[in-house]
């Protein structure tokens, strides 16, 4: 049975930054593309990141975070961390990982194609 476990959520001041952590058990994160995703209260869910598995390791970033977030992978760890600078006020969602059975994030891996499994995710809220 494939878990994720996002962690790392919280309240932080614009311009702050945090970390998150996707932990999966059940599946092994470098063999798979793995990614992150967020919804805003009323909003549809957005794709944020996606990273390949180490076939390639590509990475793919939403333009909204292009130059302040940055996804990567410990492969000891079996985890995936979203490290998120420069947070604004839009960055205000919950925040989930996902990840599947595709070696390369789809082509329309913002749609979730390609993500069968689903953390439960963690709250980030960027308010002074």
């Amino acid at each position: 049975q494939v878990q994720l476990v996002e962690s790392g959520g919280g309240l932080v001041r614009p311009g702050g930054s945090l970390r998150l952590s996707c932990e999966a058990s059940g599946r092994t994160l470098e063999l798979s593309a793995t990614a992150w995703f967020r919804q805003a209260p009323g909003k549809e869910r957005e794709g944020v990141s996606c990273i390949s598995s180490s076939l390639d390791g590509a990475i793919y970033y939403a333009d909204s975070v292009k130059g302040r977030f940055t996804i990567s992978r410990d492969n000891v760890k079996n985890t995936v961390y979203l490290q998120m600078n420069s947070l604004k006020a839009e960055d205000t969602a919950d925040y989930y990982c996902a990840t599947g059975s595709h070696y390369f994030c789809d082509f329309s891996w913002t749609l979730g194609y390609g993500m069968d499994f689903w953390g439960k995710g963690t709250p980030v809220t960027v308010s002074s």
